[in-house]
């Protein structure tokens, strides 16, 4: 008989290059649907993450001043309870802040 049983994981990241790249993880390593994929603000405030990164640096350092970094970004998904330690060790290997499972 095989476990039906659902977990969701929850990963913070600082940078919103950071959870773009977890995305991309999770739908091709992991084939989960992007649709499956929920991304918001880890916070109340609307955000581009607490760090800046990709299109907000550019190549001489210069970092912009009108993205809104006001907190960290977290992505959740539904899965299967048996898959729980690899997604958890995928994120952590990504630069997740955070990673939980319940």
């Amino acid at each position: 008989m095989s476990d039906n049983s659902t977990t969701t994981v929850r990963a913070i990241f600082e940078t919103h290059e950071a959870a773009d790249l977890a995305i991309e993880h999770l739908a091709q390593k992991h084939g989960i649907p992007r649709a499956d994929i929920f991304v918001q603000a880890a916070h109340d405030e609307n955000s581009a993450g607490s760090a800046p990164s990709g299109g907000d640096v550019s190549s001489s350092g210069h970092v912009r001043t009108d993205a809104p970094l006001a907190g960290d970004i977290e992505i959740s998904v539904e899965i299967a309870a048996d898959r729980l330690a690899a997604i958890q060790r995928s994120m952590g290997y990504l630069g997740a802040m955070r990673v939980s499972g319940r």
